[in-house]
């Protein structure tokens, strides 16, 4: 691994902590009580190629929301939204607001979203509206918080990144898209679930060097587990 990533990931951590987030589940108060729904509670993992799953060997069985969902019981209803590909950027390439999938999870009406979306916006084609991410981050959340169940709302930081590969940059994510999301998480008051310290230092959860296997996929499933439950 490269000084500069681990140079990065200290860095992050050192801000994570100094901020009041914690370096996994963010703000645990925010947590559900499963006891308190009558019903299966819903759960819309919002987001990209890494929540699809991309690369992963039987990526139907070893996808995160899929490995969540099967964690967490019957009680819970967990749904991939992934889109490959996708970004929170409205000028992206390939924007997530375009895709089926944010019409199928406004649909779900998700009383739980698990938001994830940044890695494609780091190439340089979406960067260029860098301006722009968290205003549109911002009305993603107010889109879902507006549906009829208000949903509880949680927002990931992207996954390291082991090599740039396809425009993805490290440099941008750790510089760029992590502190936007860090502070927009703070101004609106919602949690944070640090999907890149729980996974970095694990190169060899990635093959491709951007996508998790299936190891990498349960340890995201896992901290997404211990962010939404009240402990």
């Amino acid at each position: 691994m490269n000084k500069r990533f681990l140079c990065g990931n200290i860095v992050l951590s050192l801000v994570l902590i100094a901020s009041g987030c914690t370096s996994i589940v963010g703000k645990r108060s925010n947590g559900i009580n499963p006891e308190g729904f009558s019903g299966r509670i819903r759960v819309a993992c919002v987001g990209d190629s890494i929540t699809y799953g991309a690369g992963i060997k039987d990526r139907q069985n070893y996808n995160y929301p899929h490995m969540l969902g099967k964690s967490l019981g019957s009680k819970f209803d967990v749904r991939n939204f992934g889109v490959s590909g996708a970004t929170m950027l409205k000028n992206g390439d390939f924007s997530y607001w375009e895709r089926p999938a944010f019409k199928n999870a406004t649909d779900f009406n998700p009383h739980v979203v698990v938001i994830k979306l940044g890695t494609n916006d780091t190439k340089p084609q979406n960067w260029k509206h860098s301006k722009e991410y968290v205003l549109d981050y911002e009305a993603m959340i107010d889109h879902f918080a507006s549906l009829p169940a208000k949903p509880k709302i949680w927002l990931c930081s992207p996954a390291p990144v082991y090599q740039t590969r396809w425009g993805i940059s490290e440099e941008v994510i750790v510089d760029g898209v992590i502190p936007k999301v860090r502070d927009l998480a703070a101004r609106k008051g919602l949690p944070i679930i640090d999907m890149y310290s729980v996974l970095s230092n694990k190169p060899e959860m990635f093959p491709d060097k951007i996508h998790p296997n299936a190891a990498g996929a349960k340890v995201m499933a896992d901290a997404v587990k211990a962010a939404i439950l009240i402990q």
